[in-house]
Protein backbone atom coordinates (compact mmCIF):
# COMPACT_ATOMS: atom_id res chain seq x y z
CA UNK A 1 0.00 0.00 0.00
CA UNK A 2 1.26 3.46 -0.83
CA UNK A 3 1.37 5.67 2.41
CA UNK A 4 2.14 9.68 3.07
CA UNK A 5 3.52 10.03 6.17
CA UNK A 6 3.50 14.37 7.32
CA UNK A 7 5.65 14.46 10.39
CA UNK A 8 8.84 12.87 10.89
CA UNK A 9 9.29 13.31 14.71
CA UNK A 10 8.65 10.43 17.10
CA UNK A 11 5.30 8.66 15.84
CA UNK A 12 6.03 9.89 12.71
CA UNK A 13 9.69 8.33 12.59
CA UNK A 14 8.76 5.01 14.10
CA UNK A 15 5.70 4.37 11.81
CA UNK A 16 7.98 5.10 8.77
CA UNK A 17 10.20 2.42 10.20
CA UNK A 18 7.60 -0.41 10.80
CA UNK A 19 5.75 0.55 8.07
CA UNK A 20 8.54 0.04 5.30
CA UNK A 21 9.56 -2.88 6.80
CA UNK A 22 6.01 -4.66 6.22
CA UNK A 23 6.97 -3.68 2.84
CA UNK A 24 4.42 -0.74 2.32
CA UNK A 25 5.46 2.12 -0.26
CA UNK A 26 6.65 4.88 2.09
CA UNK A 27 6.92 8.40 1.19
CA UNK A 28 7.81 10.95 4.25
CA UNK A 29 7.47 14.87 4.45
CA UNK A 30 8.63 17.63 7.29
CA UNK A 31 8.24 21.03 7.60
CA UNK A 32 12.45 21.95 6.98
CA UNK A 33 12.66 19.43 3.73
CA UNK A 34 13.02 15.96 2.37
CA UNK A 35 17.13 16.83 2.40
CA UNK A 36 17.22 16.82 6.42
CA UNK A 37 15.37 13.29 5.85
CA UNK A 38 18.03 11.64 4.32
CA UNK A 39 19.31 9.70 7.26
CA UNK A 40 15.47 8.21 7.97
CA UNK A 41 15.73 7.53 3.96
CA UNK A 42 18.71 5.61 4.66
CA UNK A 43 17.44 3.57 7.63
CA UNK A 44 14.11 2.78 6.04
CA UNK A 45 13.99 2.68 2.35
CA UNK A 46 11.50 5.42 2.68
CA UNK A 47 11.17 8.21 -0.27
CA UNK A 48 11.54 11.65 1.36
CA UNK A 49 9.43 14.13 -0.05
CA UNK A 50 8.01 17.69 0.37
CA UNK A 51 5.10 18.20 2.19
CA UNK A 52 3.05 19.19 -0.76
CA UNK A 53 3.66 16.14 -2.36
CA UNK A 54 3.10 13.51 0.60
CA UNK A 55 0.06 12.54 -0.02
CA UNK A 56 -0.13 11.78 -4.19
CA UNK A 57 -1.35 8.38 -4.81
CA UNK A 58 -1.29 7.56 -1.39
CA UNK A 59 -4.02 5.46 -0.18
CA UNK A 60 -3.39 6.01 3.50
CA UNK A 61 -1.89 9.55 5.18
CA UNK A 62 -0.69 10.17 8.61
CA UNK A 63 -1.08 13.61 9.90
CA UNK A 64 1.41 13.59 12.87
CA UNK A 65 2.50 17.57 13.62
CA UNK A 66 1.93 19.67 16.55
CA UNK A 67 -1.22 21.19 16.26
CA UNK A 68 -0.14 24.68 16.18
CA UNK A 69 1.52 23.32 12.79
CA UNK A 70 -1.85 22.17 11.38
CA UNK A 71 -2.87 25.28 9.63
CA UNK A 72 0.79 26.12 8.32
CA UNK A 73 0.29 22.75 5.79
CA UNK A 74 -0.32 23.99 2.14
CA UNK A 75 -3.77 24.20 0.53
CA UNK A 76 -4.34 21.08 -0.79
CA UNK A 77 -2.08 19.06 1.45
CA UNK A 78 -4.00 15.96 -0.15
CA UNK A 79 -4.98 16.91 -3.75
CA UNK A 80 -3.70 13.91 -5.62
CA UNK A 81 -4.20 11.21 -2.99
CA UNK A 82 -6.12 8.20 -3.75
CA UNK A 83 -9.84 7.95 -4.14
CA UNK A 84 -11.14 7.27 -0.89
CA UNK A 85 -7.92 7.86 1.18
CA UNK A 86 -7.86 7.47 4.33
CA UNK A 87 -6.42 10.47 6.78
CA UNK A 88 -4.71 9.63 10.37
CA UNK A 89 -4.76 12.32 12.55
CA UNK A 90 -2.28 11.57 15.69
CA UNK A 91 -2.49 15.00 16.59
CA UNK A 92 -3.01 16.20 20.50
CA UNK A 93 -3.88 19.84 21.59
CA UNK A 94 -1.72 21.28 24.23
CA UNK A 95 -2.49 24.40 25.00
CA UNK A 96 -1.00 25.82 27.74
CA UNK A 97 2.24 23.31 26.64
CA UNK A 98 3.22 24.18 23.44
CA UNK A 99 -0.40 24.99 20.74
CA UNK A 100 -1.28 28.21 22.00
CA UNK A 101 -5.59 28.49 22.61
CA UNK A 102 -7.20 27.53 19.65
CA UNK A 103 -10.50 29.36 19.69
CA UNK A 104 -12.59 27.16 17.78
CA UNK A 105 -11.73 24.41 19.82
CA UNK A 106 -12.00 25.83 23.39
CA UNK A 107 -15.28 28.24 22.06
CA UNK A 108 -17.16 25.80 20.10
CA UNK A 109 -16.38 22.48 22.24
CA UNK A 110 -15.27 20.76 19.44
CA UNK A 111 -12.66 17.86 19.25
CA UNK A 112 -9.05 19.08 18.03
CA UNK A 113 -9.98 16.02 15.31
CA UNK A 114 -13.32 17.78 13.28
CA UNK A 115 -10.58 20.99 14.27
CA UNK A 116 -8.51 19.16 11.86
CA UNK A 117 -10.52 17.98 9.49
CA UNK A 118 -11.89 21.62 8.73
CA UNK A 119 -8.20 22.63 8.68
CA UNK A 120 -7.35 19.99 5.67
CA UNK A 121 -10.81 19.91 4.12
CA UNK A 122 -11.06 16.11 4.38
CA UNK A 123 -12.70 13.17 6.88
CA UNK A 124 -9.95 12.11 9.35
CA UNK A 125 -9.55 9.04 11.49
CA UNK A 126 -7.81 9.19 15.31
CA UNK A 127 -5.69 6.91 16.06
CA UNK A 128 -1.82 6.79 17.78
CA UNK A 129 -2.61 9.90 19.55
CA UNK A 130 -2.50 8.45 23.32
CA UNK A 131 0.43 5.61 22.06
CA UNK A 132 3.83 5.87 23.23
CA UNK A 133 6.34 6.34 19.94
CA UNK A 134 8.92 3.95 21.51
CA UNK A 135 5.95 1.38 21.62
CA UNK A 136 5.37 0.99 17.87
CA UNK A 137 9.10 -0.13 17.63
CA UNK A 138 8.63 -2.59 20.92
CA UNK A 139 5.56 -3.82 21.73
CA UNK A 140 4.01 -5.43 18.59
CA UNK A 141 2.27 -8.84 18.88
CA UNK A 142 1.00 -11.56 16.95
CA UNK A 143 -3.07 -11.57 16.76
CA UNK A 144 -4.32 -13.60 19.24
CA UNK A 145 -1.46 -12.96 22.11
CA UNK A 146 -3.56 -12.41 25.34
CA UNK A 147 -0.47 -9.58 26.17
CA UNK A 148 -1.31 -7.75 22.29
CA UNK A 149 -1.87 -3.81 23.34
CA UNK A 150 -5.18 -1.96 22.18
CA UNK A 151 -5.46 1.17 20.59
CA UNK A 152 -8.63 3.62 20.19
CA UNK A 153 -9.62 4.25 17.04
CA UNK A 154 -12.24 7.57 16.04
CA UNK A 155 -13.69 8.45 12.83
CA UNK A 156 -16.79 8.85 11.06
CA UNK A 157 -15.65 7.05 7.88
CA UNK A 158 -16.35 3.81 8.85
CA UNK A 159 -14.61 2.21 5.16
CA UNK A 160 -11.58 4.73 6.15
CA UNK A 161 -11.59 3.48 9.53
CA UNK A 162 -12.05 0.04 8.77
CA UNK A 163 -8.44 0.62 6.29
CA UNK A 164 -6.53 2.11 9.48
CA UNK A 165 -7.48 -0.71 11.91
CA UNK A 166 -6.76 -3.38 9.91
CA UNK A 167 -3.07 -0.77 9.08
CA UNK A 168 -2.64 -1.27 12.54
CA UNK A 169 -3.76 -4.97 13.03
CA UNK A 170 -1.18 -5.61 10.70
CA UNK A 171 1.54 -3.23 13.00
CA UNK A 172 0.71 -5.73 15.66
CA UNK A 173 -1.72 -4.25 17.43
CA UNK A 174 -5.48 -4.58 18.19
CA UNK A 175 -8.17 -1.52 17.88
CA UNK A 176 -11.11 -0.77 19.70
CA UNK A 177 -13.91 1.19 17.65
CA UNK A 178 -14.01 4.74 19.58
CA UNK A 179 -17.05 6.06 17.48
CA UNK A 180 -17.12 9.05 15.36
CA UNK A 181 -14.71 12.04 15.41
CA UNK A 182 -17.19 13.88 17.39
CA UNK A 183 -16.41 11.37 20.30
CA UNK A 184 -12.94 11.37 19.95
CA UNK A 185 -12.32 13.55 23.05
CA UNK A 186 -12.75 10.13 24.84
CA UNK A 187 -9.03 9.46 24.03
CA UNK A 188 -7.91 13.31 24.76
CA UNK A 189 -5.02 13.88 26.74
CA UNK A 190 -5.94 13.21 30.49
CA UNK A 191 -8.48 10.65 29.67
CA UNK A 192 -8.44 7.59 31.24
CA UNK A 193 -7.27 5.84 28.04
CA UNK A 194 -4.46 8.26 27.05
CA UNK A 195 -1.31 6.05 27.51
CA UNK A 196 -3.27 2.77 28.56
CA UNK A 197 -0.89 0.05 27.74
CA UNK A 198 -3.83 -2.59 27.82
CA UNK A 199 -6.23 -4.91 25.80
CA UNK A 200 -9.51 -4.76 24.35
CA UNK A 201 -11.13 -5.23 27.12
CA UNK A 202 -9.50 -2.40 29.64
CA UNK A 203 -9.52 -0.26 26.80
CA UNK A 204 -12.81 -0.46 26.21
CA UNK A 205 -13.84 0.39 29.78
CA UNK A 206 -11.10 3.23 29.99
CA UNK A 207 -12.90 4.89 27.18
CA UNK A 208 -16.45 4.65 28.55
CA UNK A 209 -15.35 5.97 31.89
CA UNK A 210 -14.13 9.30 29.80
CA UNK A 211 -15.61 12.70 30.92
CA UNK A 212 -16.15 15.07 27.79
CA UNK A 213 -15.11 18.09 30.28
CA UNK A 214 -11.69 19.28 28.71
CA UNK A 215 -9.43 19.47 32.00
CA UNK A 216 -8.13 22.65 33.20
CA UNK A 217 -4.01 21.23 32.13
CA UNK A 218 -5.79 21.08 28.69
CA UNK A 219 -7.77 24.32 28.62
CA UNK A 220 -5.67 27.50 26.76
Amino acid sequence: MKIGIIGAGNIGGNLTRRLTALGHDVSVANSRGPRTLTELAEETGATPVAVEEAARGAEVVVITIPVKAVPNLPSGVLDGAAEGVAVIDTNNYYPQQRDGRVDEIEDEGITESRWTERRVGHPVIKAFNGTYAQDILDRPLPAGDPGRMALPVAGDDEAAKARVRALIDELGFDTVDAGGIDDSWRQQPDTPVYGLRAGVAEVTKALAEASPERPAAFKG
